[in-house]
Order: structure tokens, then C-alpha cells, then sequence
């Protein structure tokens, strides 16, 4: 009797280990991110022309000055092979930061006839008669918020010398325009020349004309000066300063162009990944009116009875495969562990998930994501705060529950505040000046439960969760 005891003993625990590590909640929230969706060309065919003239009146003047680089007679032979022309900058810690929206487009013809260097139609063409002419590499996550804090670089994808550029245009574009872009062009040692296009303002390398850079060097930071419906890198290549000879750089079955790669290691055509994995205290607010920086909501403190989002953002989602996600304790066993399966190929996508009341541990707890062969592991704290957090300004609110108003008690300056309810809907957004008092007025939201999100003036963010009554 006692060993038939033992066994539903075991059993039962077995179960209850099981559905222990089984998420609440498995349908995820979030949804695909689509990059350029009017297939906007970067540049105006005058536009283009523009930049050849300036280019070859650069390179002629170089010529007349003895100053140079390139001289045919002493080319050294082969093209050069790139590194890729984005990086994240030093202080940030996304595992990846951007996505591509469009290679290449090899066929002719228009509208709506295209061919990518891998035979797909991953690009894009215009009714005017444009076929996409440069590699469109867009940022990911939180595109604006990117932006304004230069997190992404423009690097020299080679060595070379600087023939033209343009800085202190308008940088916000969510349209074509007509708009110039701020843009860097290089000429490489075998006469080749690469066009770096639509930088942030201000952003634009202080080396002029004539000057060389080398492998690596940064240009610039990502930005959506010129004809843009948002912050990305358009990266254009020519075989010389004639511009009869278009380059894609990734060698592929149907580029027509070159034969070989110009990249020193060429990424896969659907390079699917992990841009980040994050914890926030509110659902992302991903899609405000462009160019309306995002509200991340993102926090790493938390207690144990807050409500913890957990959101992922991919690159390159192919429709059935896996991702893989862990919630793990201090004591490194699973709060939850289970599988998620992309249902539809995109170019970029965030999901999230969220969980009330089931933190059972203080201290350091982990949230990770497994996809495409790679492994981000995001550290977040409960419970007890980290020296960092105990040193920070506080910030009050009150009263809370609240009636009518909530008040902002703080030493900081604060710019804006914003309340969304629970599905991340903007409700209400405050801007703050030097005489304002730090007051949100909600007395004509419904009653229930919503997020506050504070910014300062040096971009801090934190978030909380209020009650109207």
C-alpha cells in the first residue's frame, strides 16, 4: 500500500513540475513590423544625378590639387570586400539593432516586377520606372528612440577616400519628400564607390573632402534625412565614377551585375536572429504617429507582486520555425519554459507575454530566447534592488488609487509624462516646461488600471502602474 502511495506521489509531483513550467499564458501579443510598406525609392532620379555631377567635380578638383588617392595607372586590382557598414554603438546592449527591408532589384521592368540577387523579391521598384538600386537596412527595435540616441553607426564598410558628402538636413522624414539626405560617398583603391545615405543631422563625420578613413571608421549615425519613411541605412555601390556599373554586393544565382560577393563574409538571405529580449513594465509602445520617438517601457528592477512583460524582437521570422523562451529563478530552475512557433514570414516582429503574482524568489532572475541558433539571455532583478537602483532619484506618485489627478513628486526635470491602458493605448500625453507642476489630469479617463510613463530631460524612463477609481 505504502509503495502504491510513493507512486501517485511521484506522479503527482511529476504533473505538477510539468505545469509549473508551462507558460499562463501562451498566446503572445505584439505583431510584424513592416519597413518602407509604400515602397518609397531613397533618391528622385534628379537627385541622383546630382550626386554623380558632385562626385566627379570633387574627384576632378582632387585630381587638379595632386590630392587623389585613386589613380588608375597604380590601381592595385580587386575590388574591395566589406564589413558591414552598421554597428551598434559603445554604451548599448541590443544583441542586434537593425533589419533589411530591400536588397537590390535586378529586374528591370515595372511596377511590381522584381528579382533579388537570391531570385526572391525581397526589394522593390516604382511606377515612375525606379528598380531599387542599394541595400535598405533599417533599425530594430524602437526605430525613433535608436535615432535620437545615436545607438546605431554608420562605419566604412572599406578604406577609402571621402569624394563628396552633405550634413544639416531634416532628419525626420516619414515620406518622400523631395527631401536631400545627409549622406557620406567614398572611393575605395580600385575606383569603386560606395554611397552611405539618409545619416542623422549633425551626425555626418567632421573629415572633409580628400580626407581618407579607414576600415571600420564611423560616418555617421542612422537617421531618415531625404526621402525616408524611417531611420535605416541606404548603402549604394558603383564599380567607378562613370556610373554605368551598378554593384549588389551579395552574390546570388540572379545578380546579374557581378559574379562574386563584395562582402568579406556574406550573411545568409533570410538572416533570421535575435535583435533583443527585454523586460519592461508596460507593453512597448512600438507604433506612435512617425516620427514620435517609442515608449519602451523597458525596467531590469521589479518586486514580486508587479506585472513583468516579457517581450522578444526577431529579424528575418520564417513561418514555422521555433523560438524557445525561459523564465529562470535565482536558484536557476524554470518559472516557465516553453516553445513558440512563428506563423508567417517577416521581416521583423516583436511578441510579448505577461505574468501577475508568480514571482516566488528575490534576486537576480534570467528571460531567455533561443531562435535561429542563438541564445540571448536578458538579467532582470526581484525583489531586493542592485547598488545602481538604490542609488537612483526617486520618483513618487500620489495619490494612488487616484480620483481625479495624479501628481509627479521628483528632483529631476521631467519633460513629458503619458498614460496607456493595459493594451498599451495611448490615452493621455502630458509636455512639461520649467514652471509646469508635475500634474496629469485623468479625471475624464474610465476607471481601471493603467501605466504611467515619466521622461526626463536626459531621457530617463520609468513607468507606473496607477489605478483610476
Amino acid at each position: 500500500m505504502k509503495s502504491i502511495f510513493t507512486f501517485f506521489l511521484v506522479i503527482t509531483l511529476i504533473i505538477s513540475s510539468i505545469y509549473n513550467t508551462q507558460a499562463q499564458d501562451l498566446e503572445p501579443r505584439g505583431g510584424e513590423f513592416i519597413f518602407n510598406p509604400d515602397k518609397v525609392p531613397c533618391l528622385t532620379t534628379d537627385q541622383r544625378e546630382a550626386i554623380k555631377i558632385e562626385t566627379n567635380n570633387n574627384i576632378e578638383a582632387l585630381k587638379l590639387q595632386n590630392k587623389l588617392a585613386f589613380n588608375e595607372s597604380n590601381s592595385r586590382g580587386g575590388h574591395p570586400l566589406f564589413i558591414w557598414p552598421l554597428k551598434q554603438a559603445d554604451g548599448f546592449s541590443y544583441n542586434n539593432t537593425w533589419a533589411i527591408s530591400g536588397y537590390v532589384d535586378h529586374n528591370s521592368a515595372y511596377p511590381n516586377q522584381l528579382t533579388d540577387y537570391n531570385c526572391g523579391t525581397r526589394t522593390y521598384d516604382a511606377a515612375s520606372g525606379y528598380n531599387h538600386q542599394g541595400v535598405d537596412m533599417y533599425l530594430w527595435p524602437f526605430i525613433w528612440n535608436q535615432m535620437d540616441n545615436g545607438q546605431t553607426e554608420i562605419i566604412a564598410a572599406a578604406p577609402g577616400q571621402i569624394i563628396a558628402k552633405n550634413d544639416g538636413q531634416f532628419d525626420r522624414s516619414c515620406d518622400f519628400n523631395n527631401n536631400i539626405w545627409n549622406a557620406v560617398y567614398i572611393q575605395h583603391n580600385d575606383g569603386s564607390i560606395a554611397w552611405y545615405g539618409h545619416m542623422k543631422n549633425g551626425s555626418v563625420t567632421t573629415k572633409n573632402v580628400g580626407d581618407m578613413v579607414t576600415l571600420g571608421e564611423v560616418l555617421g549615425t542612422v537617421g531618415s534625412s531625404g526621402n525616408s519613411t524611417g531611420p535605416h541605412l541606404h548603402f549604394e555601390i558603383y564599380t567607378d565614377n562613370s556610373y554605368t556599373q551598378l554593384v549588389d554586393p551579395f552574390m546570388g544565382t540572379c545578380n546579374n551585375m557581378n559574379s562574386t560577393s563584395w562582402w568579406e563574409t556574406q550573411i545568409p538571405y533570410n538572416y533570421s536572429g535575435i535583435n533583443a529580449a527585454l523586460t519592461h513594465t508596460a507593453p512597448p509602445v512600438i507604433f506612435p504617429t512617425c516620427p514620435t520617438p517609442e515608449t519602451p517601457n523597458t525596467s531590469d528592477s521589479f518586486q514580486v507582486d508587479d506585472t513583468i512583460y516579457f517581450a522578444i524582437y526577431l529579424r528575418d521570422l520564417v513561418a514555422g520555425t521555433n523560438v524557445h523562451l525561459s523564465i529562470i529563478k535565482p536558484d536557476n530552475t524554470f518559472l516557465y519554459d516553453w516553445n513558440f512557433t512563428n506563423q508567417a514570414t517577416q521581416s521583423s516582429g516583436y511578441y510579448y507575454w505577461y505574468y501577475t503574482g508568480v514571482y516566488d524568489q528575490e534576486g537576480e532572475w534570467k528571460w531567455e530566447v533561443t531562435y535561429a541558433g542563438e541564445t540571448v539571455t536578458h538579467t532582470f532583478n526581484i525583489g531586493a534592488l542592485s547598488v545602481d537602483d538604490e542609488v537612483l532619484e526617486p520618483i513618487t506618485i500620489f495619490p494612488n488609487p487616484t480620483r481625479h489627478s495624479i501628481s509627479i513628486k521628483t528632483t529631476k526635470v521631467l519633460e513629458s509624462a503619458s498614460v496607456y491602458d493595459i493594451s498599451g493605448k495611448l490615452i493621455k500625453s502630458v509636455n512639461f516646461n520649467e514652471t509646469s507642476a508635475y500634474n496629469i489630469d485623468i479625471s475624464n479617463v474610465s476607471k481601471g488600471l493603467y501605466f504611467l510613463s515619466v521622461v526626463s530631460n536626459k531621457n530617463e524612463q520609468e513607468s507606473f502602474k496607477i489605478i483610476k477609481q
